[in-house]
């Protein structure tokens, strides 16, 4: 199979509905599969003053007014929280640990697409809102950087 040939199938097979595709010759095979389509996140907001008093309706009823001194990074989208980059890794970050701004402290999956949640923020991680697995909300509170 000549370069355009092969140039000329993977567009023809992208622009189809086709999630698998396998060709062979002689000394050669050929195996083409799509994963489902993605979804770009939108942009981490960045908050610089922390919670508002008056604003705290996103945050967790159970997080207390005292612990909120601090920034907190928010889920840039929907999905399922993951604070390890695998079930028997060690997580990105625990409460008490030194992190510095765009180190990478969870992950969100949305539709199958692995997002790193990237620190906002340096500093230490004073609180973590959410539990491993869990399904997070646009907008929901995650951490507590102080």
């Amino acid at each position: 199979m000549e370069a355009e040939q092969l140039t000329q199938l993977i567009k023809i097979i992208s622009a189809s509905n086709l999630t698998e595709f396998q060709y062979e010759e002689e000394n050669m095979k050929l195996i083409i599969k799509k994963e489902g389509t993605t979804q770009i996140a939108e942009p981490i907001l960045e908050n610089k003053g922390g919670p508002k008093k008056e604003d705290r309706s996103d945050v967790p009823a159970d997080v207390g007014e005292d612990n909120l001194e601090g920034n907190v990074v928010v889920s840039p989208l929907v999905g399922t929280f993951y604070s390890a980059p695998a079930e028997d890794a060690m997580p990105f970050v625990q409460v008490g640990e030194v992190v510095r701004k765009g180190q990478t402290i969870a992950i969100v999956e949305a539709m199958k697409l692995m997002n790193d949640i990237e620190c906002e923020f340096d500093g230490t991680v004073k609180e973590i809102f959410v539990k491993n697995g869990q399904t997070v909300e646009y907008g929901q509170p995650l951490f507590l950087i102080g």
